[in-house]
């Protein structure tokens, strides 16, 4: 396992253990509602998610035995409160390609994320709806799905610019009280022309 301060970086090869402890739908939501909310006992995270308090608690101690996650530094009356040690979790998709837990994990991730796309554009509707939000978040709020034509080497550099870019305007909004927490979701999804599917399904059969 590698880590930093905000980030868990995940190794199939040597967090094998971790990775399969992870590659479980309510988990996985667990440790996002952690690191978006903040610290959480099982029972308020079993009102969010609509499980057990029984449920909920069984996961969140197998995500702490793998460092997820840990206990808060305080405690309320009765129940321990738990914290996300991280704030993303990462990996390399050629490591994770070489192997079906790999790939398994990271076909589960995709989905979850995709899911938590639509949860949170109903939560941005219902806010905006609210007034929750000023007029100023109305204009650069959105989705866009375009469809640009590029290498692998270029798709990998707009991963990289727009992770350094994320990162110099995360540092500097930190301390400003306008800053809000922002959904967002990016893909780069490589798709063949169908006559190409077409090719490969026929010299298959």
């Amino acid at each position: 396992m590698d880590s930093d301060e905000h980030k868990r970086v995940l190794d199939p090869e040597h967090d094998t253990h971790a990775l399969k402890a992870l590659t479980h739908p309510l988990r996985i939501q667990l440790l996002g509602l952690l690191r978006q909310d903040g610290p959480a006992t099982a029972s308020e995270l079993a009102a969010r998610t609509g499980e057990s308090s029984a449920s909920t608690s069984y996961h969140l101690r197998v995500l702490a035995k793998y460092a997820f996650i840990a206990e808060a530094e305080h405690r309320d009356g009765r129940e321990r409160r738990w914290r996300a040690l991280h704030t993303l979790t990462s990996w390399s998709n050629e490591a994770m390609e070489a192997s079906e837990a790999g790939r398994a994990f990271v076909s589960l991730a995709r989905r979850r994320q995709l899911e938590h796309l639509e949860t949170s554009l109903a939560r941005h509707e219902a806010d905006m709806a609210a007034g929750r939000f000023g007029q100023e978040w109305v204009e650069p709020s959105g989705i866009s799905d375009l469809m640009p034509r590029l290498t692998a080497e270029s798709l990998t550099e707009l991963w990289e610019t727009i992770a350094r870019k994320l990162e110099e305007l995360t540092a500097r909004d930190a301390q400003d009280p306008r800053a809000e927490h922002v959904m967002l979701l990016t893909a780069g999804l490589p798709l063949a022309p169908h006559d190409r599917e077409d090719t490969e399904a026929e010299s298959s059969s």
